[in-house]
C-alpha cells in the first residue's frame, strides 16, 4: 500500500516530495496539499481508499477483545461506519494549534488550514459515544484511558455472550 502510494505521489509531484533516504517528506507534501484545494483532493482520493482497506484487514485480523482505529479523519472520510462506538480524544482549539505547532514545527496558519480541512469540532463530537478531554495532566488522561478500557472490555464481554 505505502509503495503504490509514494510511487503515486513522486509521479504527481516528482523528487521535490521525497526526504535523501527516498522517504516521503511530510512537511514538503502538507505544504503543496494545504496551499492547493485541488492537490489536497487529489492526495485524498488516492489515500483514503487506500487506508480504509488497510483499516479493514487490520480489524479482520485483530484477535483482542475490542481494536481501536487511530485515524484522524475517521469522520471526514466515513471510515467510522464500520466503528461500533467513535472515540474522539478532544482538546480546545487553542491547545489543539499549540501542540500540533510544536509537534510538527508547522506556522499556526498552516495548522490552522490542516484543521480547516477536517471536520470541526462540533462534527466530531457530535459522533462520539466516547470523549477523552486531553487538556489535563499526565494522570488525569491516564484515568480517563484505564476507565474507557474497562468500559470497552465489558463492552466486549456483553457482545461475545
Amino acid at each position: 500500500m505505502a509503495g503504490y502510494a509514494l510511487k503515486a505521489i513522486v509521479a504527481r509531484h516528482s523528487d521535490g516530495v521525497l526526504l535523501n533516504d527516498g522517504s516521503l517528506d511530510r512537511a514538503a507534501l502538507r505544504e503543496l496539499v494545504f496551499a492547493d484545494p485541488d492537490e489536497r483532493r487529489w492526495l485524498e482520493g488516492l489515500i483514503n481508499p487506500l487506508i480504509g482497506r488497510h483499516l479493514n484487514q487490520a480489524l479482520n485480523d485483530a484477535r483482542s477483545p475490542y481494536a481501536i482505529l487511530v485515524n484522524p479523519v475517521l469522520i471526514e472520510t466515513g471510515h467510522y461506519r464500520v466503528c461500533s462506538r467513535v472515540l474522539v480524544v478532544d482538546v480546545p482549539e487553542a491547545v489543539q494549534i499549540e501542540r500540533t505547532m510544536i509537534r510538527d514545527q508547522n506556522s499556526e496558519d498552516q495548522v490552522k488550514a490542516i484543521l480547516n480541512a477536517q471536520a470541526d469540532r462540533e462534527d466530531r463530537l457530535a459522533k462520539a459515544q466516547d470523549v477523552i478531554v486531553n487538556d489535563g495532566s499526565l494522570a488525569d488522561l491516564d484515568a480517563q484511558v484505564h476507565a474507557l478500557h474497562e468500559k470497552y472490555l465489558q463492552l466486549a464481554q456483553s457482545a461475545s455472550t
